[in-house]
């Protein structure tokens, strides 16, 4: 059976039970799960969540991201150490909102820069840090699945072979990887030869358009996603990370589709179009 997710971002970071009605919709739409971004690590918010998502029988996976407060690769080894800690405290939720997976670029500060190439040191202060939190993250039964973001967001980690290098080093069983198309359309020669080269800890992939918007509205080279993700006998989720302007920090400023029900309807009829055509 095939896995699909849609990601919240699409309606904001505010990601409370106001939500509730856009889940049963995405439920009614055709998905089987949903990307919780878990920005409140107060472990008690999700619990009414875990209610919800069991009542709807839809999985959950939970992303997180470390704004400018919270740095993993920080010289000030204060904020390293509370970086950790708070990342410890994301895993706690992904345990009481049920999912198994932690996604995201949480390897180091969003969109934090030093105007440098990252230095051997501060390399070495991910590979440690991260994999203290893949020891917890094993102790509470979730899996790390580590994002690299594009050029412009992120300089620890901004391409395939950069984040494959990283997990290699860090050397965990709970540590793994997610892809995300949109990134790697800006990164990458070949989206195809980036997803086999991150196959051996590909955990978690990501739908995402080269505007943000519906998928297969764009100018992604899906053949190329799809014939590797067939060719690496990829089975676990592919989920729909869209954006519009109620997500300030993407910067979309112009109305891109119709409404969010649309987006959704649209991008779930393209992937499974991709995945039957992959196939046969």
């Amino acid at each position: 059976m095939k896995k699909y997710g849609m990601n919240l971002l699409l309606w904001g970071t505010e990601i409370n039970e106001d939500l509730f009605p856009v889940l049963e919709q995405i439920k009614a739409i055709g998905f089987t799960g949903v990307e919780v971004p878990i920005f409140d690590v107060d472990s008690t918010h999700w619990q009414s969540w875990r209610t919800k998502l069991d009542e709807l029988g839809l999985d959950r996976i939970a992303v997180t991201i470390c704004g400018p407060d919270f740095n993993q690769i920080s010289p000030d080894p204060a904020m390293r150490a509370a970086t950790l800690e708070r990342n410890k405290r994301a895993i706690d939720c992904a345990v009481v909102l049920g999912a198994d997976l932690l996604t995201g670029p949480y390897h180091s500060a969003l969109s934090h820069f030093t105007g440098k190439p990252a230095t051997q040191e501060e390399w070495n202060w991910a590979v440690e840090n991260l994999r203290e939190l893949a020891d917890y993250a094993q102790e509470k039964g979730i899996i790390l699945g580590l994002e690299y973001l594009n050029r412009f967001e992120s300089y620890l980690v901004s391409c395939a072979d950069e984040l494959f290098q990283l997990v290699e080093d860090i050397n965990h069983p709970h540590c793994k990887i997610m892809f995300d198309t949109f990134h790697a359309n800006i990164e990458e020669k070949s989206l195809g030869d980036a997803i086999r080269k991150l196959s051996k800890h590909l955990v978690h992939v990501q739908i995402s358009e080269n505007d943000r918007s519906t998928v297969g509205k764009g100018n992604v080279n899906w053949t190329d996603v799809f014939t590797a993700l067939e060719d690496i006998k990829y089975d676990a989720y592919l989920s729909v990370e869209a954006f519009s302007s109620k997500l300030a920090v993407a910067n979309i400023w112009r109305k891109m589709f119709d409404n969010e029900e649309t987006l959704m309807k649209e991008s779930l009829e393209f992937i499974k179009s991709k995945s039957v055509k992959s196939m046969s």
